[in-house]
């Protein structure tokens, strides 16, 4: 009887575990076409705007945003068309200027969410179909974040650049079709909607190429050295780069097929070193149907795949997640370096995501004193009235970086403070009395 009573709970629990979750659909096959041609004008889904043969973007509406918990999940499925070789696809997060009804990706700040490889696909042999996970929880408290959302619309992009040149000719069915991949892209994330309102979020390089023979691709022509500068106007706690990097580039001389040692830096200090690659490709043969791949006709061993291939049609490549602590304001320089690759013949490249995220520090600057004191109305559209109980020498109301804009001095237990020339979003008030000093977030609109 016991045995059964633990049963029904450990059912009762999975049941609970799982009615928790929401799947969000996002994108649902829609179909790239090859990236190399003029824009197609085959139709999609009203809410689907086809930027490029490879990008597809959806501005995420707020009945979306507003089922996205503490978690997220990306679901991504990629099924053959036209296309049979192994290419770089993405997920990505546009951040957009309020209102806007459309955006240019090359000006538009970006952020890469996850990226995968696809296998080589024969349409007509099954699995015809390849998925792919991401754990994103970072990107749900970049969703949630009540300033961001004031500021910017999101809009979540799907992008696979294929072409289908080899497999007009390879694939039967594809003799003069342009079709490469379809893509279907879902959320899955939970109920517990108690997620942090003080997220700090700092586009760095999205999908930027570095080898070392272009201009601009790295720090100088020969050298595998890009240096990223940034400056914070405030504290960051918890802060934490987000990477991306994979070699790609066949031929004689591409990266592709090499492991080389990355070194990474912050403030001149390395604070990471990694050879990407996983230990096998063979979990991912399955789905590699089409013998023009790099997978052979019988398995190879670890060994003999790390001697090779730094990654694998068909897996995911690893979102590295560096944690920094607390970063103080000022300026920093992040750097990668990849000292062994070597481009012959100007061959390959290793495109580069950076973002960096951490927790606001205005909000922590709270001291747990007997000052307390409380405003009115909220949110406000014009001023807004303090109450303390105690007098105040000061009163500052800051901006989400950090920034001064107001400073006055008091001797006043209430005060007014006016906030009409300000635009719409979040600020910080901060109060100074005798008793100590306190801060608390405002909301102007």
């Amino acid at each position: 009887m016991k045995k059964f009573y633990f049963l029904l709970l450990s059912l009762f629990g999975v049941m609970s575990t799982l009615k928790a979750q929401t799947s969000i659909p996002i994108y649902d096959n829609v179909l790239f076409y090859d990236g190399y041609a003029s824009l197609v004008n085959a139709p999609t889904e009203p809410d689907v705007v086809r930027l490029r043969n490879d990008l597809f973007t959806k501005k995420l509406t707020t009945d979306i945003l507003d089922q996205i918990g503490s978690t997220l999940q990306l679901n991504v499925l990629i099924t053959a068309a036209c296309d049979n070789y192994d290419r770089i696809g993405n997920v990505n997060l546009a951040l957009v200027p309020k209102g806007a009804l459309t955006y240019n990706p090359n000006t538009t700040s970006r952020i890469e969410l996850a990226r995968f490889i696809t296998p080589f696909m024969n349409k007509n042999i099954e699995p015809s179909s390849v998925p792919y996970n991401f754990s994103v929880n970072n990107a749900a408290k970049i969703l949630k974040d009540s300033y961001l959302n004031s500021i910017y619309d999101f809009w979540i992009e799907l992008e696979v650049f294929g072409v289908p040149y080899a497999a007009n000719t390879q694939v039967a069915g594809c003799a003069g079709r342009n079709d490469v991949f379809f893509g279907t892209l879902e959320f899955v994330t939970n109920e517990d909607l108690t997620i942090p309102n003080d997220t700090f979020v700092l586009p760095l390089n999205f999908k930027k190429d570095l080898n070392n023979y272009a201009v601009g691709a790295s720090d100088a022509i020969g050298t595998t050295v890009r240096t990223i500068n940034f400056n914070l106007d405030s504290p960051i706690n918890n802060a934490k780069f987000h990477l991306i990097t994979s070699n790609h580039g066949a031929n004689s001389g591409g990266e592709e097929y090499n492991r080389r040692w990355h070194y990474i830096y912050l403030n001149n200090n390395q604070i990471l070193s990694y050879k990407p690659g996983e230990l096998t490709c063979e979990p991912y043969r399955v789905f590699n149907t089409q013998p023009n791949g790099i997978y052979g006709s019988v398995p190879r061993t670890p060994a003999q795949w790390q001697s090779f291939s730094n990654w694998c049609p068909g897996s995911v490549i690893p979102i590295r997640e560096i944690s920094l602590g607390n970063l103080s304001a000022g300026p920093h320089s992040f750097v990668i370096s990849v000292p062994d690759a070597v481009f012959v013949g100007a061959q390959g490249y290793i495109p580069v995501s950076l973002y960096l995220q951490g927790d606001n520090t205005v909000l922590n600057v709270e001291s747990f004193t007997q000052l307390a004191f409380d405003y009115y109305p909220n949110p406000a559209q014009n001023s807004i009235t303090v109450n303390a109980n105690s007098i105040l020498n000061s009163i500052e109301l800051y901006d989400v970086q950090g920034r001064v804009l107001i400073a006055k001095t008091t001797n006043e237990a209430q005060v007014n403070v006016d906030i009409s020339n300000y635009s719409n979003g979040i600020y910080f008030l901060k109060v100074n009395s005798a008793n100590g000093e306190k801060t608390k977030k405002i909301v102007k609109e």
